[in-house]
């Protein structure tokens, strides 16, 4: 019998397209330990040969409202109009030149792209939704050789009602799997996070933070990948014993309605801030449901809605416009 493939000899991204196919499993097993339905699987495909994924959604259960955990792996011709999109948060991406003529290929390049994103929007007000996303993207120059490639990705939380000790523990799984690898990560991340998710027409962020990073490509492709693995590991004892101890508290009809009022923020940041959306909207081929199964079933926007000064819904709100330092 033959020896099994050492995997840091494969190309780094067989190896990130094989990590987020075991993630994706071990989120789903994990999330569906603390509610009653299982996630039903829909895959998909793009076409001309250009790869797909499937989605992993959970709905209306005892626990979750909503919980979508979706891989996708997806390749083919970017055009010049994607790149040139492109180019203003991804200083690297160019398109190639022809060797002859000095000029740049107007077929555009071809690219690689494969990520695991999820989004979980829990039934009770006091159980924080949660997000996560790591990605990996790769173009190629006309004879095959790399041209471009970066990872990017993070998880945060966002929840309705404060409570500090859940904002500490999240943070604090991954400051510690961020510290394995590097202690300026952490602080670097997580001013990212906040200033990333950060809802510009509210003038405060979307929730109470966590880690995020893009086109990183600072250092060994093999290292980032190990980084990324130990971040996508933090997540579930980051957010399973914070569900677990809020899932069933009581709560009001006027508790629940402000849950909706955050989701509605949480919409508008996916919908007219967020970088993912509007890359997986403009990725030729790429599926519309997938990409928007990160709103929530169920959300609202009362007119010119104010908490009352020095409730805990105002609490929340001080927070969202100065975030703290939790790990």
């Amino acid at each position: 019998m033959p020896a099994p493939q050492d995997p840091t000899n494969m190309p780094i991204r067989e190896q990130m397209k094989q990590l987020i196919h075991r993630k994706q499993a071990e989120i789903t097993k994990g999330l569906e330990t603390l509610d009653t339905v299982t996630f039903n699987p829909d895959s998909w495909t793009r076409g001309n040969d250009g790869g797909g994924g499937t989605s992993m959604v959970l709905q209306n259960g005892s626990t979750f409202e909503k919980a979508g955990v979706n891989v996708s792996v997806v390749y083919g011709q970017l055009s010049p109009q994607a790149i040139s999109a492109m180019k203003h948060d991804h200083k690297n991406l160019k398109l190639p030149v022809d060797a002859k003529s000095g000029l740049p290929h107007t077929e555009g390049v071809k690219f690689f792209a494969c990520g695991l994103s999820m989004v979980v929007h829990p039934s009770n007000p006091h159980a924080p939704t949660t997000h996560l996303n790591y990605r990996y993207f790769e173009t190629w120059n006309p004879d095959g050789t790399p041209q471009t490639w970066w990872f990017g990705g993070g998880a945060d939380l966002t929840p309705a009602y404060l409570y500090e000790e859940d904002a500490r523990l999240f943070h604090g799984e991954h400051k510690k799997a961020l510290d394995k690898h590097d202690v300026t990560l952490y602080p670097r991340y997580k001013k990212w996070c906040d200033e990333y998710f950060y809802i510009k027409h509210r003038d405060e962020t979307r929730g109470v933070g966590g880690i995020f990073f893009d086109d990183m490509d600072d250092r060994n492709p093999q290292e980032i990948l190990a980084i990324v693995e130990d971040c996508f590991d933090a997540l579930l004892p980051a957010y399973l014993p914070i569900i677990a101890r809020r899932k069933d508290m009581p709560f009001s009809e006027e508790e629940k309605q402000w849950q909706l009022i955050r989701r509605g923020r949480y919409v508008e940041f996916n919908l007219v801030l967020d970088r993912g959306t509007q890359f997986g909207l403009r990725t030729p081929g790429s599926r519309t449901e997938s990409i928007l199964m990160s709103l929530p079933v169920t959300a609202c926007w009362y007119y010119d809605h104010h908490p009352e000064p020095g409730s805990r819904e105002d609490k929340l709100l001080q927070i969202l416009k100065k975030p703290e330092e939790w790990a």
